[in-house]
């Protein structure tokens, strides 16, 4: 466990950071696992399926992510504060809150799943393969919510080695069994998604017995209540509003998709390929941000406000180191690492993938600023001006992806894309020079 209220911010920063962007790199990994083993050796139509379901799982992780952001600010001000039995409580309290989400998620995900599919127009040809996908998705969504938690949890104690461990395992046991169940076994799509099911749950249960044994260092002088509704309304206050803020992204993405689907299955399996990967760095960049989340909470607690503004600066200077490997790979070799995923692609596919890549990934350097901000308004509980710049980036590119798309096609879709982070940018980092981050006992400090 690290207290990230002590030593130089930039130091700090990064021994804290890099095993959580170590562990979300192999995450993503075995992601791209899963569609490039389907396209090898499903087919394209295989990849499509899966590419056309992303967008749906997408809702789903936007609860465990949200769930994840509330439980880890909140237990990292307690750490902060060095209240550990309150600490204890705002676990237990998370790990309830998870179990009741997860299995209510799970049952109306199972109801809704096939009416999305068909609202977004997905084409005939692989629809019943993403229905297959997401039926089994489903099932180990319980799994994913108590990983997400357990992974908050370990964060907010200022460990981010231990999520790392699990993951490196998870991914490498995803891939194997992607290439047993499909290139094997020739399971197809139901292949993949077990392969997921399976990993993704072992490594949750494999975190939970982790975080137990991390817990027992934690020495209170009494016995924490298990439960209690202050932690949960404390967790809810910056959850609901994250759940919201993830949701919403996804449910756009879910339009832009329906959009994408006009396409046909080409479009929609080199989209789905540039997609895995924007997604890949944007987390990543995410990743980053959320450990300038956690830097911000411990060190409010603490009432250091000038370690805060230290740690903004030393946020952005490090996401900027790691966005430029992106910016290069996907402007330069975008069509190379696209045809990776498929075999016999389709010009149309490899075409839809490299143009994507090149519209979009020259503007991650605003997109880093833009989440290292945000990670600075989620971590001092200025959910409000967080939200707003979330919901600007998300409303700018659903409305310009569909007045674009009609004057460019498909690559007025992409053209959302840049135009969206600008202006949400712009906005997010006006909040931050206003102070509009701080708490308001904090500002007559000011």
């Amino acid at each position: 466990m690290t207290d990230l209220t002590k030593d130089n911010p930039t130091r700090t920063l990064i021994r804290f950071a890099l095993p959580m962007i170590a562990s979300v790199a192999f995450q993503q990994v075995y992601n791209i696992a899963d569609k490039v083993i389907a396209g090898q050796y499903a087919g394209e139509d295989a990849l499509a399926a899966v590419s056309a379901s992303y967008p749906i799982t997408m809702i789903i992780m936007a609860f465990a992510l949200g769930t994840n952001i509330g439980c880890s600010v909140v237990i990292s001000r307690l750490y902060g504060a060095k209240k550990y039995t309150d600490v204890k409580t705002a676990v237990t309290t998370s790990f309830f809150l998870a179990l009741t989400a997860g299995v209510t998620l799970s049952v109306v995900s199972k109801f809704l799943a096939v009416p999305i599919l068909k609202a977004l127009h997905t084409p005939d040809n692989i629809f019943n393969d993403a229905a297959v996908y997401l039926d089994i998705y489903i099932y180990g969504f319980i799994f994913l919510y108590l990983y997400n938690i357990c992974t908050g949890v370990f964060n907010a104690l200022g460990n981010s080695r231990t999520p790392l461990y699990f993951l490196i395992a998870s991914s490498v046991g995803n891939i194997i069994l992607d290439y047993i169940f499909v290139a094997v076994f020739g399971w197809g799509v139901a292949g993949v998604a077990w392969a997921t099911f399976i990993a993704q749950g072992v490594s949750s249960i494999l975190s939970i017995i982790a975080l137990i044994r991390e817990l027992k260092k934690i020495k209170t002088d009494s016995k924490p209540p298990v439960i209690s509704s202050s932690a949960l309304k404390k967790i809810l206050i910056l959850a609901v509003p994250s759940i919201l803020q993830q949701s919403f992204v996804s449910v756009g993405s879910l339009m832009i998709q329906g959009l994408v689907n006009g396409y046909g299955s080409s479009v929609i399996a080199g989209y789905g390929v540039a997609i895995q990967l924007n997604t890949f760095a944007i987390t990543v960049f995410n990743t980053s941000a959320n450990a300038i989340s956690n830097y911000t909470a411990q060190n409010l607690g603490s009432g250091n406000i000038d370690r805060v503004r230290q740690g903004y600066r030393s946020s952005l200077k490090i996401g900027s180191v790691i966005s430029l490997p992106f910016i290069a790979c996907f402007a330069l070799a975008g069509n190379i690492i696209v045809s990776l995923f498929l075999k016999a692609p389709t010009d149309l596919a490899l075409q839809t993938g490299r143009e994507f890549l090149l519209i979009i990934s020259p503007f991650y350097l605003v997109v880093m600023i833009k989440l290292a901000t945000d990670g600075i308004m989620r971590g001092a509980g200025a959910v409000g001006f967080f939200m707003a710049s979330t919901f600007s980036d998300l409303l700018l590119r659903v409305i310009l992806a569909y007045l674009l798309s009609p004057i460019y096609g498909v690559r007025g879709i992409w053209y959302s894309w840049p135009i969206g982070w600008i202006l949400s940018t712009l906005l997010v980092v006006f909040f931050y020079l206003k102070n509009c981050w701080l708490p308001k006992n904090m500002r007559t400090k000011e």
